[in-house]
C-alpha cells in the first residue's frame, strides 16, 4: 500500500467545458459532461440514475471529486448492458456489492444499485440487499454531508436531511439516528473522525456520543478496512481534530491504543505538557515541513526523464527537485505525519522516576519502534510502510546531543547511513520535535541542526554520502583473500563498511591492507 493523495480529475477537461448547474448551486459549478452523458443513456433506457455522495459534496466545497459515484434503480447487469459500449472500459469487480465501474475520458465512474446494507452484530461483512428508491438509498447513507444526490440528465439537487445547511454551519450528523448508522456499518464511526480530520468541521453531540457508547463495536471491522481510514485521517487537513476524536470517544482504545495512553504521562523536557499534547504538536508541526505536490509535479513536468539537461551559465542545470527551504517531502506524507504522532509511544513502558525527583524514559525510541511495528502490523500495513515508521521513531533521538558535544565526520556519515531513505522525513521529525516554548533553547537547536545538513552536505560533496559503500566490493574480497562465497565474505564486507564509515573513503591498495589486517585476526585465516 502506498499512502498518498487522490488523484486529481482529467486535465483535459476545463473548467469552460464543464455543463453549468441550475440555481441553487454554487456559482460557477460544473459537471464533466460524462455525468450528462451517462444519465441520458439511462434515462433512455428507462431508469433512473442519479450522482451520489462526495462528488455532490465537493461541488457545495467548491471543488471537483476525482471519482463519479452514481446510484440507480437498475439492477448490476442492466447498468452493464446500458454503458458497456460507451464507455472506454468497465469492471464487475464489484457486481456482488452492486457496483459496476467505468472509465470514460479519464474519469473514473462507478454505478451502484440502489441498496442498504447492514452488519450481523457478529460479522465482519456487511449483508447487501439491494433497495428500489433514491430516499431509500440516501437515508441509508453515514452522513447528511454525503447524503446529497443530482438526478440526472434533469441535474435536480435532492438533499432531503439538510446535507447543504449541515456544510454550511460545519456540522456532521447522520441521515437517521446516529446509533441505526454505526449499526448498519461501525466503520462510519472511524469516518466521522476522518471527515472532521478532512473537512475541518465539528461533529454533532449526538453523533459523538453514540460513537462513545457504541466505540467497542469497531472490532468487528476488518482491520484493513480501518487502516484505510486512519491513513485518509492522518493525511488530511486537520488530523488533529481527528485524533482527538479517536481519542474522546474511546474508538482510539480499539484501533490505536498507544495514543490514549500518552495522555497520562508527562514528557521530560516539557512538564508543562503532557505528551499526548507534545506529540499532536509535532504532528502538526512536520506538516509545516511538506511542500504541495504540484511543485514537484510541475517541475518533473518541465524535465522530463532522457532529455538533455538545460545549460545555465555554461554549467548543466540541476537534476533534482529542489523542495523548498525548510520542506523535505511532499504533502500530505502519511510515513512522515505518523510517525510523528507515534514516536513517543515507548514512554509509558520506560518511565522511571529517579531518586532526584527526575521522571526518565531512556530507550524510549528503540522500545517505541517496536510497538509501532507491532501496531501497523496489527493493521495490516504493507511492509515498507511500517519499516519507514518504525525507523524514524528509533532514530528521533539520535540527533540530541549534537549541539553540545559536536560529532565526528564517522558520526555524521553513521547518521545519513542508518536513516538511508527516510532521510529527509528525519530532517522533518527532528525540527519538529522541539515544542519548547523557551525560545533560546528552540532556536540553539535549530541552529544546531541546520549545521549538521550543512556537515552532511560538505560531507557528501566529497564522498558521495547517499551512496556510501566499501572501498572494496565482495567479489574483489573473493578474489583477494582466494575464498568462496559465504558468511566470512559478509563478515569482511561489514568490517571494510564500518572502516569506511570510521575513517572515509580509501584507495584500494589502503583498502586491501586493511582486509588482509583484518582477515590475519580472523579464525578462518589459519585453516
Amino acid at each position: 500500500m502506498n499512502p498518498s493523495a487522490a488523484s486529481p480529475p482529467p486535465s483535459g477537461t476545463p473548467a469552460s467545458e464543464l455543463v453549468a448547474l441550475p440555481v441553487g448551486f454554487p456559482t460557477g459549478a460544473g459537471l464533466p459532461p460524462v455525468v450528462l452523458e451517462l444519465g441520458r443513456l439511462f434515462e433512455a433506457a428507462g431508469h433512473e440514475l442519479a450522482l451520489v455522495g462526495g462528488p455532490v459534496r465537493d461541488l457545495f466545497l467548491g471543488r471537483m471529486s476525482p471519482d463519479l459515484d452514481f446510484t440507480t434503480d437498475a439492477d448490476p447487469d442492466t447498468t452493464l448492458g446500458i454503458a458497456r459500449r460507451w464507455a472506454d472500459a468497465h469492471w464487475d469487480i464489484g457486481k456482488k456489492f452492486g457496483t459496476i465501474g467505468f472509465t470514460k475520458g479519464g474519469w473514473q465512474l462507478e454505478v451502484t444499485t440502489y441498496r442498504a446494507e447492514q452488519y450481523d452484530p457478529d460479522s465482519r461483512k456487511p449483508q447487501v440487499a439491494f433497495g428500489d428508491t433514491l430516499e431509500g438509498d440516501l437515508v441509508r447513507r453515514d452522513f447528511t454531508v454525503n447524503a446529497m444526490a443530482i438526478r440526472l440528465p434533469s441535474l435536480q439537487l435532492v438533499d432531503l436531511h439538510g446535507g447543504v445547511k449541515d456544510l454550511a454551519a460545519g456540522r456532521l450528523r447522520t441521515p437517521g439516528t446516529p446509533e441505526e448508522s454505526f449499526s448498519d456499518d461501525p466503520l462510519r464511526m472511524m469516518r466521522a473522525a476522518r471527515f472532521a480530520a478532512q473537512l475541518g468541521i465539528g461533529v454533532d453531540e449526538a453523533v459523538t456520543a453514540a460513537m462513545t457508547a457504541m466505540a467497542e463495536r469497531i472490532t468487528i471491522i476488518s482491520a484493513e478496512r480501518v487502516r484505510e481510514e486512519l491513513v485518509k485521517l492522518v493525511n488530511g487537513a486537520h488530523p488533529r481534530a481527528g485524533i482527538n476524536l479517536l481519542v474522546d470517544t474511546g474508538l482510539a482504545d480499539h484501533v490505536l491504543p498507544e495514543l490514549p495512553a500518552l495522555k497520562l504521562e508527562t514528557d521530560e523536557h516539557h512538564r508543562h505538557k503532557d505528551v499526548y499534547e507534545h506529540s499532536l504538536t509535532v504532528m502538526e508541526q512536520a506538516m509545516g515541513h511538506e511542500y504541495p505536490a504540484a511543485l514537484q509535479e510541475q517541475w518533473d513536468a518541465e524535465h522530463p526523464v532522457g532529455a538533455e539537461p538545460a545549460a545555465l551559465e555554461g554549467e548543466a542545470a540541476a537534476e533534482r527537485f529542489a523542495p523548498p527551504s525548510g520542506t523535505y517531502v511532499p504533502a500530505p506524507d502519511f510515513v512522515l505525519r505518523f510517525a510523528a504522532l507515534m514516536h513517543d509511544v515507548g514512554k509509558p513502558a520506560t518511565r522511571r522516576f529517579e531518586p532526584n525527583g527526575a521522571v526518565t524514559f531512556r530507550h524510549h525510541d528503540v522500545v517505541g519502534a517496536k510497538l509501532v511495528k507491532q501496531r501497523m502490523r496489527a493493521l495490516k500495513f504493507d511492509n515498507d510502510t511500517i519499516k519507514a515508521v518504525a525507523r524514524l521513531v528509533e532514530l528521533h533521538m539520535r540527533f540530541y546531543g549534537y549541539g553540545d558535544a559536536g560529532w565526528t565526520d564517522s558520526a555524521v556519515r553513521r547518521y545519513v547511513t542508518d536513516a538511508g531513505p527516510v532521510l529527509p522525513r528525519l530532517h522533518a521529525l527532528t525540527r519538529s520535535d522541539v515544542t519548547t516554548r523557551n525560545r533560546r533553547k528552540a532556536d540553539r537547536l535549530a541552529f544546531a541542526y541546520d549545521d549538521l545538513e550543512r556537515r552532511m552536505t560538505e560531507i557528501a560533496e566529497r564522498e558521495e554520502l547517499e551512496a556510501v559503500r566499501p572501498d572494496l566490493d565482495g567479489k574483489q574480497v573473493m578474489e583477494i583473500l582466494g575464498i568462496k562465497p559465504g558468511p566470512v565474505v559478509g563478515r569482511a564486507y561489514k568490517h571494510l563498511l564500518e572502516w569506511r564509515l570510521d575513517e572515509g573513503p580509501h584507495d584500494e591498495d589502503a583498502a586491501t591492507a586493511e582486509l588482509w589486517r583484518w582477515w590475519g585476526e580472523q579464525p578462518e585465516s589459519t585453516t
